[in-house]
């Protein structure tokens, strides 16, 4: 298993988008957020075929804070039931891998 995720979801505008990035980059649950947009998305949603327009987010972290980062996730996210996937990093340049470890360690417990 990698070390290290690609963890996508998307918010129905950039506003959300923004807001929820930046609560889990605060949280420290990833280094960093890419929020691309406006992207169309194709999909079948309660058995109804549809169309719109998403904001996707990106979130580099490390595979051990998946679980928390998901749970984030799905506790601040607009939507009942959001995509939420993770692909490994199976490569990176050392530096930023580094940084993304680093950048990603917990915050001690007082």
């Amino acid at each position: 298993m990698s070390d290290f995720v690609q963890v996508s979801t998307a918010t129905e505008n950039r506003e959300a988008a923004e807001k929820l990035a930046r609560s889990v980059v605060e949280a420290r649950l990833a280094a960093g957020a890419q929020i691309v947009g406006p992207v169309v998305s194709v999909f079948w949603h309660l058995g109804e075929f549809g169309t719109g327009e998403e904001w996707q987010l990106l979130f580099k972290t490390r595979a051990d804070r998946y679980p928390e980062l998901e749970a984030h996730l799905l506790e601040h996210h607009p939507w009942k039931n959001p995509e939420i996937v993770a692909a490994p990093i199976v490569a990176g340049a050392d530096a930023y891998l580094d940084w993304v470890r680093k950048t990603t360690e917990p915050e001690p417990s007082a």
